[in-house]
């Protein structure tokens, strides 16, 4: 493409403009006004299925690398007290952009300018630390790791959601190659599995549950179940596309579709492909 940005405003703002990329600019919750692009996010499939795997009683929640804040948004109006971490100052996708949503939207959300590695907190302060695609992006895994540990209350959960994996580190240069926004500005990374859950065991997290790519919409979405159904059925039947209607159906059947996503995660070797983590501290 050619074209380089020396900050991730300026990629996004460019991104923007693009008609061709007004698909990825919904997928990634980049469109205008924030408040309804937050509130999309928060009635989502993929939040919903977020929603399911925090505490039931609402706490204190600490938002790490929030950038235009969707995350603390929705946990915000699910009663979570919330604090987004976000290094980036900028008005689009950094804490200005968060403090905005949050006077728009009268949700009790506090800002902090900082990184993931050095969290300006004391020990035991939160009872969630939700990270989305945040992970990958981290100079230090170990360290972010050991400072969410240091921040949760014992009993407190992590959720690392939405992290790119690779198989062997040979695989990073294919991915960087074929992401959308790594062009623009850089940034991107990718870990193997065993790292990520090296990093989180070692920092002294129990990880409860590790989610494969197929296994849970918080991984493929913007895909619904239904839509990932309806695109899996339609390449399995290419060659054959009078049985498109026959193998929805299966895949309907929720035994059948267990079963696909289990062999699905198992040939899938695709870079970049993506895991979430769930984890406490004991």
């Amino acid at each position: 493409m050619g074209i380089e940005f020396n900050t991730w405003e300026q990629a996004v703002q460019w991104l923007r403009q693009q008609p061709e990329q007004q698909e990825l600019v919904l997928a990634a919750y980049y469109d205008d006004p924030l408040p309804a692009s937050a509130d999309r996010y928060s009635r989502s499939e993929e939040w919903q299925a977020i929603r399911a795997l925090l505490p039931p009683a609402p706490g204190r929640a600490l938002d790490v690398g929030a950038g235009r804040g969707i995350a603390s948004y929705a946990l915000a109006k699910d009663g979570f007290a919330v604090t987004a971490l976000e290094p980036d100052p900028s008005a689009l996708v950094g804490a200005q952009a968060i403090r905005g949503l949050a006077a728009a939207s009268g949700l009790p959300i506090e800002v902090n300018q900082e990184f993931s590695e050095r969290l300006p907190f004391a020990d035991a302060q939160f009872d969630v630390v939700f990270a989305r695609a945040v992970l990958h992006h981290t100079s230090d895994l170990a360290a972010a790791c050991r400072e969410f540990l240091r921040v949760l209350k014992p009993g407190g959960r992590l959720l690392a959601v939405r992290e790119h994996v690779i198989s062997r580190p040979e695989d990073l240069p294919a991915f960087l190659d074929l992401h959308p926004l790594h062009k623009l500005y850089g940034g991107e990374n990718a870990f193997l599995l065993q790292q990520y859950e090296a990093a989180i065991r070692a920092a002294g997290f129990r990880l409860s549950r590790v989610l494969a790519p197929f296994e849970s919409v918080i991984n493929y979405a913007p895909y619904t179940e239904a839509s990932l159904k309806e695109e899996l059925a339609a390449r399995i039947t290419r060659r054959f596309p009078g049985a498109k209607g026959l193998v929805a159906g299966l895949l309907g059947q929720a035994p059948l579709w267990a079963v696909a996503r289990r062999v699905l995660g198992r040939i899938d070797r695709r870079p970049g492909r993506l895991y979430s983590f769930i984890a406490q501290r004991p």
